[in-house]
């Protein structure tokens, strides 16, 4: 086996131990996220409190990271989300996970409070806890550049918070380089800890291989699958996710306003072909021959001076149409924003947006936002807010909660404008468009999180397993469970990058039998495409039973009133909702797929039949 060490931290006790990875924990999850949620599942209890010291942090790379395969370099932070409550688990990129794996580190688990801010140094030869008393208040970008400095060394990769997760704000973000674990609020885990940062440094040489000469025709077949994407090289190279924004524009299925609307035609003034303008060159992740990444900058206007890597099509989203702004330097700007001072960009956009449709409607007055003319189109206010909730002051310490917890504070109607599943605000795909995307929001072990289950066919009209019709609620649990499953095995348990994924191993259908390929070559199982779809599953079912232990039922699997009631107005899927009829059919068929029953629990014989039968004991009684 060529897996790593787990790193145990406890900054409690100040004590740093090393434990052998264990075969069956990659026997069966592979590593990655799987392997980082069945960690959670086994040593966190589900009630803890999200901001407690009994809550801990797993830090875990794929089996792939550092090795020859292109497009890994990508890295698992889980634990209990304090926005939601549910399992947390965001993914980052960049040159920080490549360079955990140098260190001979899989994987790291911290645990416990330190009294006063630390961060965690990781090299060949040792860990150690130290002081960071002077990077404490410091920006995420202030505190990479002073680190790496005072350590002397420009290749120190660090994962750090910025002033948002020092003051816990709920989705506050994790960021390394500028690449963000955006989602969750796992910045609000590191702050509550007091740690601010990881750095680590590695030349250490991987373990050797099971089949080198296999290895190397799994990677010769990826670059392929790479290469002959109409899509990868070409498009997405030269406008990121960006170019999303013109298609989900002609789908009528890009949100606007709070999702009161779809975004028209004049929100093309963010989109790939305007960005365009904006680019001044291309940045890449580690080992990664796409260089899809967007170096955006702004040269005039209120916001001359910004530059940013990105937005990336979900934050052109939250930053812009959500919040209906259509100017590209303002979403710059706040993407710019909210990297230095640690802010998931969507979670931020999201509840600004349910702000301002409050105040529009009343329920928030002028004096309630600190006097700012919060409506929609005032990227001025959103950016003054933006601040506001990264430092806590004012309204920011109220929007710092996210839309529910504020909703709730705020009271009356104002609920019904928060828009969420489990307290995750949506991403940019609204459901009433796309019904199987609405149905992973309602399943996903995070709440309204595409990355769970993206549904590529609906989006993109990729006919893998087969051609669908994006607006029709039949067959949408199998394909639900296909892309959940899928995407939990060949993304979140190898690591591999989503987009390659999405855009050359989809198309193809050879996502599972080439991590097969590379599984058996770099570990030595006897691992078939079918196996490795089975590991998704079995993530799958370890999260929906800890978030059953945490609370969770049948009644949480929902969407919002309006996305329920309301049908869109205009666009291409006009006149589409999903009803409570629409939803009560798929959830029931998804969880007869499922082998779970009516409530959505899973059954002991299907757990058995997973190699889960432990789990049974933590079931919830009928």
């Amino acid at each position: 086996m060529m897996m790593g060490k787990i790193l145990r931290v406890n900054l409690t006790t100040k004590q740093i131990t090393e434990e052998p990875y264990p075969e069956a924990l990659a026997r069966q999850f592979m590593g990655g996220a799987a392997a980082a949620i069945k960690l959670l599942y086994d040593e966190v209890d589900p009630r803890v409190d999200a901001l407690g010291p009994d809550n801990k942090l797993i830090v875990s790379t794929g089996f792939l990271a550092g090795t020859s395969a292109p497009s890994c370099s990508r890295v698992a932070f889980v634990a209990k989300s304090p926005l939601s409550g549910t399992v947390g688990y965001a993914n980052s990129g960049g040159f920080f996970p490549n360079e955990l794996r140098a260190t001979g580190v899989q994987a790291i688990i911290v645990e416990g409070k330190a009294e006063a801010p630390v961060y965690l140094w990781i090299t060949d030869s040792k860990a150690e806890i130290r002081d960071a008393q002077e990077y404490w208040g410091l920006s995420t970008i202030d505190t990479q550049h002073y680190m790496q400095e005072a350590l002397h060394d420009g290749n120190i990769r660090i994962a750090c918070i910025g002033p948002a997760g020092e003051r816990l704000v709920k989705y506050a973000a994790i960021i390394n380089e500028r690449r963000a674990a955006g989602r969750k609020g796992l910045g609000a885990v590191m702050g509550a800890k007091n740690l601010k940062a990881i750095a680590v440094r590695g030349k250490q040489d991987l373990p050797p291989l099971a089949d080198p000469a296999a290895f190397k025709e799994a990677v010769k077949v990826l670059h392929a699958a790479m290469k002959d994407s109409p899509v990868l090289y070409h498009r997405f190279r030269n406008f990121g996710t960006a170019g999303n924004v013109e298609l989900t524009v002609k789908q009528g299925d890009m949100p606007a306003r709070n999702f009161q609307e779809p975004a028209g035609e004049e929100y093309l003034t963010i989109g790939a072909q305007a960005g365009v303008g904006y680019r001044t060159r291309h940045y890449s992740c580690d080992q990664c021959p796409v260089m899809a990444g967007q170096v955006r900058t702004v040269s005039s206007g209120p916001y001359a001076g910004y530059t940013s890597e990105g937005p990336e099509f979900e934050s052109l989203y939250s930053l812009g149409s959500d919040m209906g702004i259509t100017d590209m330097g303002a979403c710059i700007a706040m993407d710019r924003l909210c990297d230095e001072l640690g802010l998931d960009t969507v979670s931020f956009g999201a509840t600004v947006a349910m702000a301002m449709e409050l105040y529009e409607r009343g329920i928030l007055k002028r004096a309630d936002v600190d006097g700012l003319d919060l409506k929609f189109g005032n990227h001025e206010a959103a950016v003054a807010v933006l601040r506001k909730i990264a430092y806590r002051e004012g309204v920011g310490d109220l929007l710092a909660e996210g839309s529910r917890l504020a909703a709730e504070r705020i009271g009356g109607d104002a609920p019904k404008y928060a828009m969420h599943v489990k307290g995750l605000e949506f991403p940019g795909y609204d459901p009433r468009g796309l019904k199987s995307m609405g149905l992973n929001y309602m399943t996903a072990y995070t709440g309204a999180d595409h990355s769970r289950g993206h549904s590529e066919q609906e989006v993109f009209g990729i006919p893998v397993p087969q051609a669908v019709d994006r607006l029709a609620i039949e067959g949408k649990a199998a394909l639900t469970i296909f892309n959940q499953d899928g995407g939990a095995s060949v993304k979140d348990s190898s690591m591999l990058c989503t987009f390659v994924v999405r855009l050359a191993l989809l198309p193809k259908n050879l996502g599972p039998k080439l991590v097969a390929d590379f599984w058996r070559a770099a570990q030595g199982y006897d691992a078939t495409p079918e196996e490795v779809m089975v590991v998704g599953e079995r993530l799958t079912n370890v999260a929906r039973v800890w978030n059953l232990r945490a609370g969770f039922t049948r009644a949480d699997d929902t969407l919002p009133e309006r996305l329920l009631m309301e049908p869109l107005k205009t666009g291409a899927s006009q006149g589409h909702r999903i009803s409570p009829e629409d939803r009560d059919f798929m959830l029931d068929e998804y969880y007869s797929l499922r082998g779970w029953d009516a409530r959505g629990v899973p059954t002991p014989e299907r757990l058995k039949a997973l190699g889960l039968e432990a789990l049974a004991a933590d079931l919830p009684r009928a």
